[in-house]
């Protein structure tokens, strides 16, 4: 073990002509004189604040009893290079490479090149994160220096660049609004001809002006984003930590804010009538009513593809993993299909993957859906006779499929399902959202919640309670009637508000029956 015995010293960047041997001053190649540093040497040192300070001390002899120098400067006092000092000596101690040069950028490359078990998504995610907010934030800085004010120098930026991105995004809306109004005078431009040219030319300008304004227009980095972020520098930290390259997982420390999980509401005819009035959603996530459910599957009967939208509303899985079933999993006899695969989608190309453990499952058809996808087959199975020759059916081996039988892109699924959405005039909701409204239906079916869970692949019911469930007005309307009606009641009723109390004792006495006179009396 090595003793810790620091050595400090001052040293400056003044230079002087430098000369050789003999004292002639040595010239470069342009005449002038070549300049050396002082360093150590320089006769101001003397003088208090100049110069910085510098520190070394030995640390264990290396391999072939090479020797082993930690150097560090630039310290504006002695104190402050002691500080440092035993810092550095508190970092060897916890087993880190002090002698390093590695940046976190060259750290950060070779930890996501070792991941080679991670899902595809997961590491495009890690990759992403990487490129966009860790390497371009943090990646100058060398290993051994990266400190806990550097990660939240990190989301400083992001704070302030998403201020920015508030002001492009704002300036954006205002020409989209005068490309809009340029248009509509365009349209309505009516007397001369040059009159018409002139409205049509500031319709052009005015679009042109959008297309720039819209260069480099970059999404708001929510707060979500940033948990994944820290989430992602978090799980490379603890790597590093395992391997000694890290003593603390700085980013374990940041405080980041705080994400508010949306909760899915209905459809209510209220909130429809005010997203009618509107245009805007009251939660990212929503479901419809039965009845409005009732009224997508009406209108979409006759759609190629119903099966399919029904099987997202009852059966509730994901895209990937409609996208990716085969028949070889699917049991019309025994109606189940079982998922085992999923498809994801990485810059519009797809990848076929294993889903996670908990997502391996079988799945139970109901019987209506059943049939439609009975029919489906059969639909199939005529669209593979049709297409011959050069058109030659795709066997895919998928259930979904298009007409020539090639799989289905997730994105168009979703862009589809948007489009009859929209069709159909209903409130919009999300092809996910079909998964939330598939748990919310069993729910008012009174289905157990834990049958939900494994349907619908989570590893805990309450992520199943608290995400995919929404309290239909139904069940609102009967948990308030069953809690009034368990007080018995009776007859008696408070007096009415306002009435005064010797009224209410007149009436009170009025109502008794008058006591029996004595005999041989008269009453008053």
């Amino acid at each position: 073990m090595f003793v810790f015995d620091p050595s400090y010293y001052r040293r400056c960047a003044c230079r002087v002509p430098a000369v050789d041997g003999d004292g002639t001053p040595i010239l470069l190649d342009d005449g002038k004189p070549k300049l050396r540093m002082l360093a150590a040497n320089c006769p101001k040192l003397s003088q208090k604040g100049h110069g910085t300070w510098y520190f070394y001390f030995e640390l264990e002899a290396g391999k072939g009893g090479r020797r082993q120098r930690v150097r560090r400067g630039g310290f504006a006092t002695k104190n402050d290079a002691k500080k440092k000092a035993e810092e550095v000596y508190r970092d060897v101690l916890g087993g880190a490479d002090v002698l390093t040069d590695a940046t976190v950028g060259e750290d950060l490359h070779a930890w996501i090149e070792r991941k080679k078990g991670l899902a595809r998504t997961t590491k495009h995610g890690y990759a992403e994160h990487i490129d966009l907010y860790l390497e371009p934030h943090l990646g100058h800085i060398k290993r051994r220096d990266l400190r806990l004010r550097h990660i939240e120098a990190l989301y400083d930026a992001i704070e302030r660049e998403n201020a920015e991105r508030l002001l492009h995004h704002a300036k954006v809306v205002e020409l989209e609004a005068a490309r809009d109004a340029a248009h509509t005078a365009w349209v309505q431009a009516a007397g001369k001809v040059e009159e018409r040219r002139a409205a049509r030319r500031a319709y052009l300008d005015a679009n042109a002006a959008l297309r720039e304004g819209r260069k480099g227009k970059r999404k708001i980095t929510s707060a979500a984003t940033m948990h994944r972020i820290n989430a992602t520098l978090r799980s490379f930290l603890g790597a590093g930590i395992k391997r000694g390259e890290y003593t603390t997982n700085w980013a374990a420390m940041v405080e980041l804010p705080a994400v508010k999980r949306p909760k899915a509401l209905v459809w209510t005819p209220e909130r429809v009538e005010a997203w009618k009035r509107t245009g805007k959603k009251p939660s990212p996530v929503m479901v419809w009513t039965p009845e409005q459910t009732g009224e997508f599957l009406d209108y979409i009967g006759a759609d190629r593809l119903r099966g399919m939208w029904q099987g997202f509303i009852f059966r509730g899985p994901r895209r990937g993993e409609m996208c990716a079933l085969p028949w070889a999993e699917v049991s019309l006899t025994g109606s189940f299909f079982r998922i085992s695969a999923q498809t994801v989608e990485i810059a519009y190309r797809q990848y076929d993957e294993d889903p996670k453990q908990d997502s391996v499952r079988t799945v139970t058809l109901d019987a209506q859906t059943r049939e439609i996808w009975r029919e489906w087959k059969a639909v199939q199975d005529r669209e593979r006779e049709q297409w011959s020759g050069e058109n030659a059916w795709v066997d895919s081996g998928r259930v979904w499929t298009m007409e020539n039988g090639e799989a289905l892109h997730p994105d168009w699924i979703s862009r589809r399902f948007h489009r009859l959405v929209e069709l159909s005039g209903l409130p919009p909701i999300r092809l996910h959202d079909t998964r939330h409204l598939s748990a919310t239906l069993a729910l008012l079916g009174k289905a157990d919640i834990k049958v939900v869970q494994e349907r619908l692949g989570h590893s805990s019911r309450q992520i199943t309670s608290d995400t995919y469930t929404s309290v239909l007005p139904q069940l609102l309307t009967a948990e308030a009637e069953s809690t009034s009606a368990v007080v018995p009641r009776g007859a008696k009723k408070i007096p009415a508000q306002g009435e005064p109390r010797a009224r209410k004792r007149a009436k009170k006495s009025s109502s008794r029956s008058p006591e029996p006179v004595p005999v041989g009396q008269t009453s008053g």
